[in-house]
């Protein structure tokens, strides 16, 4: 199961507050401002900046 559109929706980048966008293999959240992502687990978005890794390219 994969993150609802409604849920997507609502989730911001912890650290700039800009919001995210899902990748295209659906496993990350994607910060475009920030050049940062955040992976999916289990279905559940991990929003740590700790946790994040830099977006390639």
């Amino acid at each position: 199961m994969a993150i609802s559109q409604d849920l997507l929706e609502l989730l911001v980048c912890p650290q700039c507050k800009e919001p995210v966008k899902l990748s295209q293999d659906e496993n990350w959240l994607l910060c475009n401002s920030c050049r940062l992502q955040y992976q999916i687990k289990d279905d559940i978005p991990i929003m740590l900046v700790d946790e994040a890794k830099p977006l390639e390219g």
